[in-house]
């Protein structure tokens, strides 16, 4: 099953995915099981992210690659984690599949994409084990890491240089039946393929970051995971970036330049 929300009428609604429309629900799937109140073409319809999370929690280093080449570039914090350390993101960093990435007129030096899988919670969860933790993901979503460098090497944290409006694009929506670990990542700028790798192929994979998590923190329906990335690509005003993971979807944005005509 595929779940989302869209924008109808300047009101969020949930909404389940067809092959032609969006059949649109009377609440959360997370909090029970609503009912079609309507429907909208999948062609016309306005995506939103696919949850607004009670918590946003980010890993990073998490790719054995990733960590290797930046490593290479001279990162003191490119080690090979000894355990599943999470972050955090902010909510007004997202935004949905379709809408632009607007890169901010003052950013400099490199501004990157990295494609990311991203574990929708579905239960409360506490103290939990590795079954527990699986039972407890709802699904799974695309994100993309949008990140300025410059900003991040200047900046004591990422307030900025991670969390910036419309640096973390999620969706198009939230699949349940899918074998997550099992697929292949894609990134694609302008229909160009600049990364593909193994979606599972991590030092830590999302269960183990949920029973750590859950050591210390509760977590609630709605909580998103996002899992790191093994590569990045480069992005430009003018571009179109495409985050793809077999078995799930495509995340499409295009890349916008602040200040400059949509």
């Amino acid at each position: 099953m595929r779940y989302t929300r869209v924008s109808v009428g300047g009101r969020a609604v949930w909404g389940r995915v067809g092959e032609t429309d969006v059949e649109l629900l009377s609440g959360s799937p997370l909090e029970g099981d609503p009912t079609v109140i309507g429907t909208v073409p999948v062609a016309t319809a306005r995506w939103l992210p696919p949850v607004v999370p009670p918590v946003f929690y980010a890993v990073g280093m998490n790719y054995p690659r990733h960590i290797e080449h930046a490593a290479k570039l001279g990162n003191p914090a490119a080690v090979v984690p000894e355990r599943p350390e999470v972050g955090y993101r902010a909510n007004n960093a997202l935004t949905g599949h379709r809408s632009p990435i607007v890169r901010p007129a003052e950013v400099e030096g490199r501004f990157e994409a990295e494609p990311e899988l991203a574990a929708v919670i579905g239960r409360t969860l506490r103290h939990a084990t590795h079954d527990q933790a699986r039972e407890a993901v709802f699904g799974w979503t695309i994100g993309n890491d949008v990140s300025a460098r410059t900003w991040q090497h200047q900046d004591r944290t990422f307030w900025r240089s991670k969390n910036a409006d419309t640096f973390k694009p999620m969706g198009p929506w939230i699949e349940t039946d899918v074998d997550a670990l099992a697929q292949t990542t894609t990134l694609r700028v302008n229909g160009e393929v600049r990364a593909s790798f193994a979606t599972g192929d991590m030092v830590f994979d999302p269960y183990d970051y949920i029973v750590e998590i859950t050591r210390h923190n509760t977590l609630q329906p709605g909580d998103v995971l996002w899992m790191g990335a093994e590569s990045t690509c480069r992005l430009e005003p003018g571009d179109t970036v495409d985050v793809e993971i077999s078995g799930i979807g495509v995340l499409s944005n295009p890349v916008h330049l602040e200040g400059t005509p949509a």
